[in-house]
């Protein structure tokens, strides 16, 4: 199993460009699905998560490949099955997005309960009882939800979300593209991957109004057509990648950085008395000492985002003053506080609130990532560190960071990963 070590104590300065956002990528991909004409999406990252969308795509009888680095090409002009099975969604829990394409298109699907990261509980009943709305009778047997459409098309409905889902918004904005009549979707996820989707399926022909706001209407439309887009960028990265320029107090630009994705998180930064500005090409972080207190409750966009708790706690951990991070979004999602802790942290979790104590300095040590964002607050924890650290179960990490290891190495980090693999 690979690990990466971790030499700290380096500060990285230069300039880093931003991949694009998996968690844009991903529904994008499904997406394709709502046509038999071939659609080009460009700025697509190079990740496990995406090897696996591709990998079920190619499942279904679909046509999905690279053509070059970023260049995803996908044509769904004769798909042959219509289940996506449990070896492949219990990787991704993405994966469940393929449900609204297929049964908006052919009036049926077969999808697999979901698995991914083990951060607490994330029901998909948002999702069905949405697609209920809009006609689908569902059944979930033996592990899976089977799905079909009246008459093989949905029907127009207005619906309300019990919660903001990212997943539930974009799975019905799919599949309300091809139903009969008007869907309103209220209390909608406002996210940017939201808006993204939105432009795709507006290339292709779809009718969409009010993506980005908390009601979203979709006139459906007879068919869509293909289209050629582009991924945005991955802000979740982005900000990562600021906090590894502020924790090691160094001086780094993230090109591609889009500050209106990230409003709340860079207010965080600025509340921690990190210096960033905003520049042409992106945003440049000035690392100037220990950071301030501050105190920090995940919510919804355009609140301060779950995807980027754990790599703000790593940040924190090295605060002049004690800050505090509420949890709101998942139940179980500071499995990564304890392994703080073994670098010298002071971290005590209470509920869904972790209580941080500044230190003035962590130490080296080996520890365990639990799910993705743990992963990569433990390694930038591990940039700041004395001493050496190595993070073990880093599988996480490739299912979200393109080439982290080289993006920060090319700051000056000193890092690399070691495989216990033996050679061929």
């Amino acid at each position: 199993m690979d690990t990466i070590l971790v030499h700290g104590g380096i500060p990285l300065s230069g300039e880093v460009h931003v991949s694009g956002a998996k968690n844009a990528a991903l529904p994008l991909l499904f997406a394709c699905l709502l046509t038999d004409e071939e659609c080009t999406l460009d700025g697509v990252p190079r990740l496990k998560d995406i090897r696996t969308a591709l990998r079920l795509l190619n499942e279904l009888g679909v046509e999905a490949a690279w053509q070059a680095e970023h260049r995803v090409v996908v044509n769904a002009g004769h798909p042959c099955r219509f289940e996506a099975p449990y070896d492949l969604v219990k990787t991704m829990r993405a994966s469940f997005l393929a449900l609204g394409p297929l049964l908006a298109r052919f009036g049926k699907a077969r999808v697999s309960t979901p698995g991914g990261c083990a951060i607490g509980t994330r029901p998909v009943n948002i999702h069905l009882a949405g697609l209920q709305r809009l006609g689908a009778t569902i059944h979930i047997r033996h592990g899976y939800v089977e799905a079909e459409a009246e008459a093989e098309r949905l029907t127009g409905a207005d619906v309300s979300l019990d919660f903001p889902s990212v997943g539930a918004t974009e799975n019905l904005m799919m599949a309300a593209s091809l139903a009969r009549g008007t869907t309103v979707l209220r209390n909608a996820a406002r996210e940017p991957e939201i808006e993204d989707l939105a432009d795709l399926l507006g290339a292709m022909g779809a009718r969409i109004h009010g993506a980005g706001s908390d009601t979203v209407t979709i006139d459906g439309v007879e068919a869509l057509h293909g289209a050629h887009h582009r991924v945005i960028p991955d802000r979740v990265e982005a900000g990562t990648l600021l906090i590894a320029g502020a924790i090691t107090s160094g001086n780094v630009l993230v090109r591609g950085t889009r500050t209106g994705h990230l409003a709340s998180f860079l207010d965080a930064l600025s509340q921690a008395g990190v210096d960033w500005r905003e520049e042409a090409e992106g945003v440049r972080v000035s690392g100037n000492g220990r950071p301030a207190g501050v105190a920090l409750t995940t919510q919804p966009y355009p609140g301060f985002p779950t995807d980027l708790q754990a790599q703000m706690m790593a940040l924190l951990t090295l605060g002049e003053q004690d800050s505090t991070i509420t949890e709101t979004i998942f139940d179980n999602r500071f499995m990564h506080a304890q392994e703080l802790v073994r670098l010298g942290a002071d971290v005590r979790v209470l509920g869904r609130t972790a209580a941080i104590r500044g230190v003035a300095f962590l130490s080296g040590a080996p520890v365990m990532a639990t799910d993705l964002r743990a992963s990569v607050s433990l390694i930038l924890a591990g940039l700041a560190a004395r001493g050496a650290t190595e993070v073990s179960r880093i599988y996480h990490l490739d299912r979200g960071y393109e080439r982290l290891e080289a993006k920060l190495s090319a700051l000056g980090a000193e890092i690399r990963r070691r495989s216990d693999r033996p050679a061929p």
